[in-house]
């Protein structure tokens, strides 16, 4: 069901998240490589995450920012917020996101922060809960932001009318 995102289409931005000095044992000493970890989104509901590893830092950020463009998923907006709340997981990260009012701003620390700011989510609250790895904390955001659904998908998955699901 997972329809891909065209990121030439899209005036993505990009937010490196983390990059970490990765060394492999080898009989002349040890063999650095850098692996980052980056966030791409359109600030208009369009996000993806992507890893990339190589022998210098620029390289490995230019990998990362390619495989998050192949990521892309898009969120569902409702003014400024998300319309539900939501629990995200993956492994043992697990992230809650709330809905808040307009003007309370994103809530949040860290990794989650960069991936809802560059979603355009404005008005959020979460809480990181488990695991506070970057790359599991990003995916079990990205595993809740793409459980959302917004009110016209539920009622049309019911076959209802939005007033009827409402009340």
């Amino acid at each position: 069901m997972r329809t891909s995102i065209d990121p030439n289409k899209l005036d993505l931005e990009e937010r490196v998240v983390s990059i970490n000095r990765v060394s492999k044992v080898v009989k002349g000493g040890r063999r650095m490589r850098f692996a980052a970890l980056v966030v791409v989104g359109d600030k208009n509901g369009h996000v993806g995450f992507g890893t990339g590893k190589a022998q210098e830092v620029p390289e490995a950020i230019k990998k990362a920012v390619d495989d998050a463009k192949k990521n892309l998923i898009s969120v569902p907006i409702v003014g400024t917020t998300i319309p539900h709340q939501v629990n995200g997981v993956f492994g043992s990260g697990k992230v809650l996101m709330k809905p808040a009012y307009e003007g309370t701003g994103v809530i949040s620390g860290g990794p989650v922060r960069a991936i809802l700011e560059l979603a355009g989510v404005g008005d959020i609250l979460t809480k990181s809960l488990g695991s506070n790895t970057p790359i599991n904390m990003i995916r079990a955001t990205m595993n809740g932001l793409s459980q959302l659904k917004r009110a016209e998908d539920v009622a049309k998955l019911r076959g209802k009318s939005i007033e009827e699901l409402l009340g």
